[in-house]
């Protein structure tokens, strides 16, 4: 698993400490933009480096190519995500209401951060190596904050004893993500970001509490 991940990058990169690199940086932005505006498989590694300001062989020291590139972007996000997510919840006691703030949060995302949602929900599924070879460990642990909620509740005696929370946590990520995909490929929309946040998690609550 590790070494699966070791060939993302390049070794000597790491070792420098790319992720702090200002250039490093800029193609992240740069790319988000693109990706977003263009689609993964039309965008061009030119436009890239045009929009971060730098020269196109500048992009080949950071990243073998675009895969490396969307799968970076998205571990970025995907750490910010999940810091603020554990912290948030933790403000709440009650693990039902864990679950509406989950919600909630999670589909503010998508309001907040338009561009990188779309890439997401749409782009990143069409890059063959994330889907097939790359091993995704910060959604792993994202989907895990929904399970453990569930099994806080279940010891609170909140939640039925026999919600599996390995089933529980994918049923309401799976919710979430088709409302979040909805949201960026919708034109029209005929209500809001908190009302299907109160929706989806009213459904889900009312599913599994005692």
């Amino acid at each position: 698993m590790l070494e699966n991940l070791k060939n993302f990058f390049p070794q000597n990169l790491k070792e420098m400490g790319q992720k702090n690199n200002n250039k490093y940086r800029k193609i992240i932005a740069a790319a988000t933009k693109v990706f977003a505006k263009n689609g993964f498989y039309k965008a061009k590694v030119s436009e890239i480096a045009k929009e971060a300001g730098i020269a196109d062989g500048t992009i080949y020291i950071y990243f073998k190519h675009k895969d490396d590139i969307l799968i970076a972007l998205f571990e970025e996000k995907m750490k910010e995500v999940l810091d603020n997510m554990k912290k948030q919840i933790s403000l709440e006691s009650d693990p039902l209401k864990k679950i509406e703030r989950f919600a909630l949060l999670h589909l503010k995302l998508i309001e907040d951060n338009k561009d990188m949602a779309e890439i997401i929900q749409v782009e990143l599924r069409q890059s063959s190596k994330f889907m097939k070879d790359y091993h995704n460990i910060k959604f792993a642990q994202y989907l895990d904050l929904i399970g453990d909620i569930i099994q806080e509740g279940k010891e609170k005696c909140l939640i039925r004893k026999d919600i599996i929370p390995g089933i529980g946590k994918r049923a309401f990520f799976g919710a979430l993500d088709e409302m979040s995909r909805f949201w960026v490929l919708s034109k029209r929309r005929k209500y809001n970001i908190e009302t299907a946040a109160r929706q989806i998690s009213s459904y889900f609550i009312n599913g599994i509490k005692r």
